[in-house]
């Protein structure tokens, strides 16, 4: 069968809603349950209507293979510029050395990362999965757990906290080759200059992952991992308020190592469209606007973390770990209560209130086995700053 252009024409040209009506319809969907529930996901953020213009424009269209002024492809002239904006903007706000912005995701950064840093079976030494490390910072199944050989530091089970002294004894017992500082589940400030302390008196390098307050740093409002460590890594769409993506920062001296490890080690082309929308969200986060909604954030943490634990809550089994906050998520601990984390998570959703549930340091119960007993929901992301006098979306265009 012949496809004319004119038919080609008409397709390329018809509005989603007339294409794919029952996409169309997801997207109203979920723009509805965005706007009508209470966002309380730690990982989740709003993205601001400049960001996704800049992701959802012709920018799709380009490929570029290597870097900026080192294409594999012609006709890289406009998105060189974009990439080079990201790069410089993304340094300026954190003060860094070198930056890659290509990265797809928090998680291949951290691949690419680690692949540049350390070859496959030398050792890594990050915070347990189940004491709110990340995937990628050791567990098993992941890549990380496969590829190198894995310690694991644990936080204290009388408050929960990280005891740095600890922690130096047991590298200079692992000797590892790389120690992460940085976490997914973790509501406390790290030492990031006693981490390099350490990884110093063992010959180790530090890799920070500060994916989830990176936000924070950006706006002055949490200890910056980007002097005292080798190389940093992040996602852009958790506090950052960015695109579902991921970012390096280093030293110069990495530059090389790093880049070769995200293309062509990591990645094939780089996602020009989401590295634009990378370039206009670092402009945002060094706005004044941006550094008073972190500020909101921490305010609502700790509003929330405050309620938590006042005497009717703790009559009810439920408290709060660590028995506060520092940065913008809050864990729960219901292990002396009558719900466990997917019942807790199913009664909020119930109500219009969506949180994940996450695993509590030393709890009996499996983390994923039925019914998925994780004790913590993880409440107050930073989407649940936005004020009610700035819309999610411009009402008028709902987001496509």
């Amino acid at each position: 069968m012949t496809t004319t252009a004119t038919s080609t024409t008409a397709v390329s040209n018809q509005p989603l809603a007339e294409l794919d009506p029952e996409i169309a319809a997801v997207l109203d969907q979920e723009l509805g349950r965005q706007r009508g529930t209470l966002e309380m996901i730690a990982s989740e953020n709003f993205a601001p209507r400049a960001v996704m213009e800049a992701q959802g424009s012709v920018l799709t269209n380009k490929y570029a293979e290597g870097y900026p002024g080192r294409r594999y492809y012609g006709g890289c002239e406009y998105v060189d510029v974009a990439e080079q904006l990201a790069i410089d903007r993304v340094k300026a706000l954190f003060g860094a050395e070198y930056a890659n912005v290509q990265p797809h995701s928090g998680a291949q950064a951290n691949a690419a990362a680690l692949s540049a840093m350390i070859t496959p079976g030398d050792k890594i030494l990050g915070l347990s999965l189940a004491h709110g490390g990340h995937l990628t910072h050791g567990m098993k199944l992941n890549f990380s757990g496969k590829l190198y050989n894995v310690a694991a530091y644990q936080v204290e089970e009388d408050n929960f906290r990280i005891d740095m002294d600890k922690l130096r004894e047991q590298a200079i017992a692992e000797k590892p080759q790389v120690i992460i500082a940085g976490w997914s589940a973790y509501p406390r400030h790290l030492d990031f200059g006693a981490f390099r302390s350490i990884a110093d008196e063992v010959g180790a390098l530090l890799w920070t992952d500060m994916a989830h307050f990176a936000g924070l740093v950006a706006a002055g409002l949490h200890p910056s991992p980007v002097p005292h460590s080798d190389v940093v890594t992040s996602t852009v769409h958790k506090t950052l308020a960015g695109p579902r993506s991921g970012v390096i920062l280093a030293k110069q001296e990495w530059a090389k190592k790093l880049n070769s490890n995200v293309f062509p080690g990591q990645q094939g082309g780089p996602l020009m469209h989401v590295i634009a929308a990378k370039a206009v969200a670092f402009k945002i986060a060094g706005t004044e606007e941006f550094k008073e909604r972190q500020e909101r954030v921490l305010e609502g943490a700790r509003i929330i973390a405050d309620r938590l634990n006042q005497a009717d809550v703790a009559e009810a089994g439920v408290s709060v770990l660590t028995g506060g906050t520092d940065v913008h998520l809050v864990l729960v601990d219901l292990r002396n209560s009558q719900l466990d984390g997917q019942q807790a998570e199913d009664l909020l959703h119930s109500v219009g209130i969506t949180v994940n549930r996450n695993a509590v340091p030393f709890d009996p119960r499996p983390r994923w086995s039925p019914p998925a007993c994780a004790s913590a929901p993880r409440p107050w992301p930073p989407a649940a700053s936005v004020p009610p006098s700035s819309p999610r979306w411009p009402r008028s265009s709902p987001p496509r």
